[in-house]
């Protein structure tokens, strides 16, 4: 009887011990292949500020065909909107997007218009994503548009490629930023006693992290707009 005990136990301890073993190297494993913690790891943070004179702003990498872009769109307007803070939206056009580059450049050029008619375009178009299936019907929606705002729409928006340049240039950025998904989207600060931007990863805190922001530089002095530069006048020849 002894002895059959003493195998049992000994059974027994080495079970134990395999499954120790395999607990431990599957932590190890997932530790090794877990996905990394969510948030953009910023390699350049110089455009990650809010333009000159404002305080808080929000700073938007965005794709104009992407879905979660359009769902983020309403939110975005919302709270700039709400909290009367500056929302930079930088052109981050996805590759494998069939008219998105389009759409921005599109936007591009109803900014040469006005700002304000540049941002109501955009956000005309992610409103109807679900209806822009292909880049003719993109180009229609845009007609219609130009249409409804009295401002005549050339048959050539960027025959120089400057627009496309604009927005190439903006993507550019994203990239040097590290900038991996669209949207990514950060609540940014000048002269905070907090951090300087904040990435929004659950944007059901939007509000919050802009609250947070405001607070932390109520203290802070007002930044200065940059101020334009003097005009030199030559001085008339006799």
């Amino acid at each position: 009887m002894p002895s059959i005990l003493s195998s049992f136990r000994a059974r027994h301890l080495l079970t134990l011990s395999a499954l120790a073993l395999a607990s431990a190297a599957a932590s190890i494993s997932l530790a090794q292949f877990a996905p990394p913690a969510p948030g953009t790891q910023v390699h350049d943070p110089a455009a990650l500020h809010p333009p000159a004179g404002a305080r808080v702003a929000i700073v938007e990498f965005e794709d104009m065909e992407c879905p979660d872009c359009g769902r983020a769109n309403p939110l975005l307007l919302e709270a700039s909107t709400k909290y009367h803070i500056p929302w930079v939206r930088h052109d981050f056009p996805l590759p494998f997007h069939a008219w998105s580059f389009q759409a921005a450049v599109n936007a591009r050029w109803f900014d040469t218009k006005s700002k304000p008619l540049g941002d109501e375009y955009r956000n005309a178009v992610f409103a109807s994503q679900n209806s822009i299936t292909s880049l003719e019907i993109l180009n229609d929606f845009t007609q219609k548009f130009a249409q409804s705002h009295n401002v005549a729409l050339p048959f050539a928006i960027d025959p120089q490629g400057k627009l496309a340049g604009l927005v190439k240039a903006d993507y550019a950025l994203g990239q040097r930023i590290g900038i991996e998904h669209t949207p990514t989207i950060w609540v940014s600060t000048a002269n905070s006693k907090g951090a300087p931007f904040v990435e929004v990863v659950d944007r059901s805190r939007l509000f919050q992290l802009i609250d947070q922001a405001l607070a932390d530089t109520a203290s802070a002095p007002a930044p200065k707009a940059s101020a334009p530069k003097p005009t030199v006048k030559k001085a008339s020849t006799p």
